[in-house]
């Protein structure tokens, strides 16, 4: 498992990886300006080489994480990728639970990356 910060990931990082997932902040009803500079400069060395990439996501929502999740959405189904579970999205006020569900999202990609289904 590799885990890097959008800023430091890129089209290699994707090309590399049997499965990806992203977590964003929710800004201004939109993804993190990190994570859309990486989809920036990875989509289109990533469009034809990583169609069906298994994929999860995670948002952590002041309001209701809706803009971000079909930004999202739009994106990553311009690229053909497969989204292996619906979105986590941690909503309102920062709970320590936030943690602990985004690291049960991370042991069911691994877990069902282990087992082949994905």
């Amino acid at each position: 498992m590799t885990v890097r910060a959008p800023l430091d990931a890129g089209p290699q990082d994707v090309l590399a990886c049997d499965a990806i997932i992203l977590g964003t902040t929710e800004n201004l009803g939109y993804m993190s300006g990190a994570l859309k500079d990486f989809f920036d400069r990875s989509y289109y060395p990533c469009l034809e080489k990583t169609q069906g990439l298994p994929f999860a996501y995670y948002i952590r929502a002041g309001h209701d994480g809706t803009g971000t999740h079909r930004a999202i959405e739009s994106i990553t189904t311009g690229l053909r990728w497969r989204r292996i579970q619906d979105p986590l999205i941690c909503r309102g006020e920062f709970q320590d639970s936030f943690e602990d569900q985004c690291q049960e999202l991370g042991l069911y990609v691994a877990a069902s990356l282990d087992a082949g289904l994905i």
